[in-house]
């Protein structure tokens, strides 16, 4: 893994049967939603409470998922959140999902964050004490 890539945090998802399909193995979209919850937990954790969604928000500006092994019911995803060095407004985030108790990875992936003023709905430059807490210095 590239080395300006630093753990920022960890979710634990179980799956549930509905995560599903047809054909026996959790369905591909529902990759993209552990992503999901794995960055809304990030971010909750990351800026302020009572900035986060009132002041401060995120979106996605592209995502992307690689699959390397299908997961099935019962079980629990564990996602490694990843963050890069963050630009003016956004910050590159990467994505590892294995199954808690097994070595294999089972998806990565990635997206770009980007900071938004809520009421305005336009990118808003990161903040020093949030860009600090992404860089690892103000942690």
């Amino acid at each position: 893994m590239d080395k300006e890539r630093r753990l920022a945090h960890l979710e634990r998802i179980p799956l549930r049967w509905g995560d599903m399909d047809a054909m026996g193995h959790v369905n591909n979209t529902m990759y993209f939603r552990y992503m999901e919850q794995a960055r809304i937990g990030w971010f909750d954790a990351l800026i302020p409470e009572q900035e986060a969604w009132q002041d401060t928000g995120i979106v996605i500006a592209n995502a992307s998922c690689n699959y390397k092994r299908p997961m099935v019911y019962p079980g629990t995803v564990e996602v490694k959140l990843f963050v890069g060095p963050p630009g003016g407004s956004s910050v590159p985030t990467y994505y590892e999902m294995h199954l808690e108790g097994d070595r294999h990875l089972y998806a990565d992936g990635a997206a770009v964050v980007v900071f938004i003023d809520t009421a305005k709905q336009k990118p808003l430059r990161i903040p020093e004490a949030i860009r600090a807490r992404l860089t690892g210095e103000g942690a």
